[in-house]
């Protein structure tokens, strides 16, 4: 191919599927990519494989695929994504079923070989935190989950022998995109590699970093002040396209006739999103040197991109693994004027107190005040106390953190007296419904080599 137009899928787990169907009708698309996963969406799916060790995958990637393969098959359009999460086998059945139930035709790639959690239970090897350097001794036994980032080599790979729909577990995100762009544009992955070579996938990764957050990519969640009003139309907002030559330039755009809006500032923006070091945007194919990249604004929602550099990756891949951390419980309610921060104030204390009184275990209390602080926190500065007294409501939240279970499930029963013995309140209590499990985050590094050798490409038929 001369060159390949890729659409953004969804940006996360419940994304709306329905601006993909414009593209796909109008872009003129060879593939789609679509992230469902984040580090709190592994959290999510651990909890449902908890409950069916079938699940553990994006559930959403089902009813999309009913509603968009059709499209897409008719239109030689392939589709690349993660929704695998920590189950890519099961999501590929329960992929495969759908399809054949509706008697729809496609072959299914699954890539898996990312879930490194038995090497991180070993404690014979030692797995720091990547950000603290902590010993992870202290979770190891609490460990759920560990996945490592993989590459765009395994979906260039099942493109390559011919799939129509690739699934994923955990992969880097932008590498969604340039899986299909090294597939498509024959550029070199591995191996020697030149420094225009490097360049190309820098280009590619810039592509995927652009598109992977699909309406943030085209005028959604613009943050610019006094500008996001002029964002049209957002209630039919077009996914961002980019159309990608074989030098790496490209074209970032969207389908017509569809909401939003593709220019110079909502590109940059998204071009900067969760990127520490501009120069230095590292994933596990290329080093992305963002230094040189050109914006070029072409109107019409076109917006020429170039210059990217890279360098190559290290010899190490990064992880997400999560680990039990306890317990929470909420409990929220108003209270009305006259007094009302006064009111809050009160009943927190009395809370307190009876946290106290009762010896419940707890690590934290986490108290705030949606509509006032609860955005902000500490950098919202607050009306002095008598401004605060003449507010119409002050909302509390109050958010029990505890080792222990059953002080969770209990934390709920403190509050229901306070409904005739507290300060006069505005509505019912909100949240007694008892505890739920968190699950912290440990990221880490892993050798890249052990892991690539695991990593696998099956295959399963639908309507065959």
């Amino acid at each position: 191919m001369t060159s390949v137009r890729i659409g953004a899928g969804l940006g996360f787990y419940g994304d709306h599927w329905e601006p993909v169907a414009a593209s796909i009708e109008r872009g003129q698309l060879q593939f789609v990519a679509s992230d469902h996963l984040a580090e709190l969406t592994l959290a999510i799916l651990q909890k449902d494989r908890q409950r069916d060790p079938s699940l553990g995958y994006a559930r959403d990637v089902v009813p999309l695929l009913l509603r968009l393969w059709p499209l897409m098959q008719a239109r030689g359009v392939r589709f690349v994504c993660n929704a695998g999460g920590l189950n890519p086998m099961g999501a590929g059945r329960a992929v495969q079923a759908a399809l054949q139930a509706k008697g729809l035709k496609a072959r299914i790639a699954v890539v898996a070989g990312d879930d490194v959690l038995p090497r991180l239970q070993d404690p014979h090897q030692d797995f720091p935190h990547l950000f603290h350097g902590g010993d992870i001794t202290g979770v190891r036994e609490r460990l759920v989950f560990a996945n490592a980032y993989l590459g765009a080599a395994p979906m260039a790979q099942a493109l390559d022998g011919g799939a129509d729909i690739v699934i994923t577990g955990r992969v880097a995100d932008a590498a969604l995109f340039l899986g299909p762009l090294v597939h498509g544009l024959g550029w070199t992955l591995r191996g020697a590699q030149s420094a225009a070579d490097l360049d190309r996938l820098a280009q590619g990764l810039t592509v995927g970093h652009l598109l992977e957050c699909s309406g943030q990519g085209s005028g959604g969640n613009f943050g610019s002040q006094g500008w996001w009003q002029r964002i049209p139309d957002l209630a039919r907002i077009g996914y961002p396209i980019a159309e990608v030559w074989a030098d790496g330039s490209a074209l970032i755009t969207k389908a017509p006739d569809t909401g939003g809006l593709v220019n110079f500032d909502t590109v940059r923006q998204q071009l900067l999103y969760e990127v520490h070091d501009p120069h230095a945007y590292r994933s596990p194919d290329v080093v992305l040197d963002m230094g040189q990249i050109e914006l070029r604004d072409e109107g019409q929602h076109r917006v020429h991109l170039s210059g990217a550099q890279g360098a190559a990756p290290g010899p190490q891949l990064k992880v997400v693994a999560g680990y039990r951390d306890g317990y929470k419980a909420e409990v929220s309610w108003g209270f009305s004027w006259p007094d009302a921060w006064d009111k809050a104030q009160a009943a927190q204390a009395m809370i307190r107190a009876e946290l106290e009184r009762r010896r419940v275990p707890h690590d934290e209390l986490f108290v705030e005040h949606p509509g006032l602080n609860a955005a902000h926190g500490p950098l919202a500065p607050l009306p002095d106390a008598a401004a605060l007294n003449e507010l119409n409501e002050i909302w509390t939240r109050f958010v029990l953190r505890t080792p222990d279970r059953a002080a969770a499930d209990g934390f709920g029963r403190l509050f229901p007296w306070l409904a005739l013995s507290g300060p006069a309140y505005t509505s019912g209590f909100g949240g007694l419904h008892g505890a739920s499990e968190l699950l912290g985050i440990w990221p880490t590094l892993v050798d890249r080599a052990s892991v690539e050798a695991g990593v696998t490409v099956e295959w399963l038929e639908a309507g065959a």
